[in-house]
């Protein structure tokens, strides 16, 4: 897997102080996209063992919430398979923070079993992942007002509460 970018200390992508991990590779390809250079699989620098201890050490300030993996996508097949045992590591060194992904593909769509985005390491990835932007960013329907996310089809699923009544539930939507 290779990375665009790695941000120390964002708040655009999720609630409070995070670390953002910009992975690359997207078969989506969303009309205008904010990042179509993180389409290519090769976009950046290879994601190394050195790279995921440089992420572990941005984790730990008491400051910073969590981790955001966003990109590009995390959910195409290649990348979950090299996320998996990264994201173990992060909640097992830090159970308090939180992970939030974000995801062109529907939270359904991940979890259909025949469906292009759906491996052998879908289940337990999502299974890390306390909140999860899903949905393409459909420019018709671009609304700037909205909480981390661009398109009004977009959805934050809180994936703890998802989990625990076995429907989907979303965050509330606080603007502001």
């Amino acid at each position: 897997m290779y990375y665009g970018e790695i941000k120390d200390c964002d708040i655009a992508n999720g609630e409070g102080v995070r670390v953002s991990l910009f992975v690359s590779g997207c078969t989506n390809h969303c009309e205008q996209c904010f990042q179509p250079q993180t389409w290519a699989f090769d976009y950046g620098q290879p994601f190394t063992q050195e790279t995921e201890d440089h992420i572990l050490a941005l984790l730990s300030p008491g400051y910073v919430s969590g981790l955001t993996v966003l990109g590009g996508e995390p959910f195409e097949p290649e990348n979950q398979r090299a996320l998996l045992p990264f994201l173990r590591r992060v909640k097992a060194a830090f159970p308090k923070k939180n992970l939030w992904a974000f995801s062109g593909f529907t939270y359904e769509e991940l979890l259909d079993q025949e469906g292009y985005a759906h491996c052998e390491a879908t289940a337990e990835l999502l299974g890390l992942v306390d909140v999860l932007v899903d949905g393409r960013f459909v420019a018709a329907q671009q609304d700037i007002s909205l909480r981390f996310r661009g398109s009004s089809n977009q959805r934050l699923i809180d994936l703890n509460a998802t989990r625990k009544t076995g429907r989907v539930t979303l965050l509330p939507d606080r603007r502001g």
